[in-house]
Parts: structure tokens; sequence; C-alpha cells
């Protein structure tokens, strides 16, 4: 395949997405199936579909496929959007990562396999080469040493990198461009945390811009050693929310490849993840480009 723009790093799983009728039910209780869809899930895996629908040549990389019926449907999806999976090839005895979601409006439930391929290690290590021929590195932090090295390697070559969720004393925050930390990543890692102060502490372990995300809440972001922004993401109906924050770190990504200023990066990836959460299946149907910039146009600005 072609040179690529950015190098994803990180998780890759099959998914089945079931949208259901209402909320999610309690337990013993019942919720009616709207439709189920064959997918992709993984962050690396969700955030490179989205990019490659903004127009993005991206090569993949990260823990293994099975050769299996799951890890074919994964490979086939992916290499349909264009994305180089050449680092991805069908181990044949491997059963991969598998999850499970179900979808109700704003909200999503996941069931997977994700905590078996943290035991086992079964990840391929980051060649160098497919690092420094990057313009920009989306990473996931979840495989440690693999993911520090991605991060000192690109941060070494002065190629931005661009995390997520991961702990503020995490290592690989030094070598980083950017960090996108979800809600419900504070909620359950830092519970009864000052969210401002955390905020300041994140600010102090990266050179580059810290994110908070909060659903459809104002999204925090700064630098270091700046007052913390502010931005209101879109109103919206949604749909399949699985693949907003996938899609609204995607939406990081491109902006600092195209060397926007951050109020103009954080305002596209808001829009990028608004319009993916009001499609079925949001990911498989993000954005293109053109989209985004008309939805920008049309839509209430942050």
């Amino acid at each position: 395949m072609t040179s690529h723009a950015v190098y994803a790093y990180g998780v890759v799983s099959s998914s089945t997405l079931y949208s259901i009728r209402g909320n999610f039910p309690s337990p013993e209780g019942y919720a009616e199936i709207e439709e189920v869809r064959h997918v992709t899930g993984g962050e690396a895996a969700n955030s490179s579909i989205v990019l490659s629908r903004l127009g993005v040549q991206v090569k993949l990389d990260g823990n293994w496929l099975g050769a299996d019926e799951n890890g074919k449907r994964t490979k086939a999806f992916l290499s349909d959007h264009q994305i180089d999976t050449s680092r991805l090839p069908l181990k044949e005895g491997y059963k991969g990562v598998q999850e499970v979601v179900f979808a109700a409006p704003g909200t999503r439930t996941i069931f997977g396999t994700y905590s078996h391929l943290l035991e086992e290690a079964s990840w391929n290590m980051p060649q160098d080469i497919d690092i420094t021929e990057a313009k920009v590195v989306c990473l996931d932090p979840f495989f440690a040493d693999p993911a520090a090295r991605v991060a000192e390697t690109a941060f070494n070559a002065d190629i931005p990198v661009v995390t997520v969720d991961c702990k503020y004393d995490n290592p690989l925050l030094k070598h980083t461009s950017a960090v996108v930390i979800a809600e419900s990543f504070l909620r359950e890692n830092y519970p009864d945390a000052d969210l401002k102060k955390l905020f300041g502490y994140y600010q102090a372990a990266i050179p580059g811009l810290t994110i908070f995300t909060f659903g459809d809440a104002p999204i925090w972001y700064a630098r270091p050693d700046e007052e913390v922004s502010y931005c209101r993401p879109y109103s919206i109906d949604p749909v399949d929310t699985t693949g907003g924050g996938d899609s609204f770190r995607a939406g990081i990504v491109y902006g600092i490849m195209k060397v926007w200023n951050d109020d103009k990066l954080i305002e596209f990836a808001a829009a990028v993840a608004a319009i993916t959460c009001t499609r079925f299946p949001g990911v498989l149907n993000s954005p293109t480009y053109d989209e985004v910039s008309a939805f920008m146009n049309e839509a209430t600005r942050c």
C-alpha cells in the first residue's frame, strides 16, 4: 500500500453491536432488540476507520487477529476502508479479542475479552519504521511496554503522539502531544478526585494538550500553565455512542496533522464525534471531511 500519514497502534477487536429500544434493562429485565450488526471494536481500530473516512492513509498495528470467522471479518472491514493491515496477519489456532455491545439512546454497555488479552500479551511489537514514516501517531496506552516504545520513538523523531485514557503518572505522557481522558475513565480511576486539581496534574505531566470529555457536558482543554478552556459539544439525538470517544480522538489526530490551533481542532473533533453518534453503526458510517464541514457550518458551534 502507499505510505501512511497516521500510524495507529493498539486494540483491534471483532464486535457485535445490538441496538435496543429504550433504556438498557435492569437485572432480570427485558429490552427489545431493534438491529444487530457485525462491526469493528477496539480504540485503535475504530479511530483508524474514522480517520480513513476523513481521507487519511492509516497503517494499523496492535494485538493479534485469529484466523477464525471473527478475525477474517474484522480484517476485511479494515481493508475495505483502505487501512494498511499488513502487520496484522491472521493467526491459525488463535481466538482474537471479541466484544458485544448493547447500544441504547445516549449510552452503551460493553462485554468483552479485553482482560484476557492483557493477561496473554497477545500483541505485536511495533516496528520503528512504521512510526517514523508517519506524520502523526494514534496510540492506545493499554499495552504498556510497546506503547511506551511507540511514544518514545515518535517523540525522538518529532512526530506528534495522540493517546487516550491513562493515568497522569503514566510515563508515556511525557512523550505525547495530546491526551484525551473520558469521563468514564475519570469515574473509574479517580472517583473522589477534585477534577480541576486532577486536570492540573495532567497538565504538568504532558508537554502538549490535555483534554477531558464529559459526554454532552463541556469539554475541558489546555496546555501546560494555561487556563482551562471549555467547548460545549454539539446538540444531537444520539443513536450509537459506542464510537464517540474513538471518533473524537480521530478528530484530534486529524487536526494535529493539519497543524490547527487548539480551538479549531477541539471543535472539529467534537463535530466528528457528534455526527458519528447519530448513525448506526456509528464508526462504519462516520463522516467524511465534507460532511463535517457542512455540519459545523449549519450546527450550533461550541
